[in-house]
């Protein structure tokens, strides 16, 4: 079902769930994406809410530009961004884009380009930026800062884009009565 340069068995897919409420929307249609999977394809799903980041700091300009090695929960977020093929941004329409947390994740991103020795740009080379994202509108065109900031995201750091998975839902469970939601989702990550 899935395809691409890694192959089924490889594929480690990470899905960061960007929501304030659990078990909210845009999980929920992730999960149902993320169920059609094929068994040997590695899951890990981690909520950026528990795994809380420092405000990110931009010192680019300062000394070397370089940052240290970072700790923390910043470090469970960069192992797990760098091991997975697949890094699946599951964040609800917030004001037009994308979480606050899913911002402060991929700010983040400008630490760890300039550690050391890490080489963040190029391991993501070649890894796929999916979204999946439940609004509260009924017009999907409100979603296009978000999917615009995660595509030119994927693009900046030469990974391939997955596309998006837009779902509707405003109350706890609504995007399971959103039945056009539902059937793309079954062939989301087969794309």
């Amino acid at each position: 079902m899935t395809t691409g340069t890694h192959g089924d068995a490889a594929r480690r897919y990470l899905f960061l769930l960007a929501n304030t409420r659990p078990g909210g929307n845009t999980e929920l249609l992730a999960r149902h994406a993320a169920e059609q999977l094929p068994p040997q394809v590695e899951q890990r799903w981690l909520r950026l809410a528990d795994l809380p980041l420092p405000a990110f700091e931009d010192h680019r300009h300062e000394g070397d530009g370089s940052y240290p090695e970072p700790t923390g929960h910043a470090r469970t977020l960069l192992d797990a961004t760098l091991d997975a093929t697949d890094l699946v941004i599951a964040s609800p329409l917030y004001w037009f884009s994308v979480s606050a947390d899913t911002k402060l994740y991929l700010d983040h991103w400008s630490a760890w380009m300039r550690v050391p020795g890490l080489d963040f740009l190029p391991r993501l080379r070649g890894k796929t930026l999916w979204s999946v994202t439940a609004l509260a509108g009924q017009d999907p065109a409100t979603t296009e800062p978000l999917v615009g900031t995660l595509r030119h995201t994927a693009a900046y750091a030469g990974m391939h884009w997955g596309g998006a998975l837009l779902g509707n839902g405003s109350r706890p469970g609504d995007v399971l009565r959103d039945t056009d939601a539902l059937a793309r989702a079954k062939g989301f990550f087969a794309a």
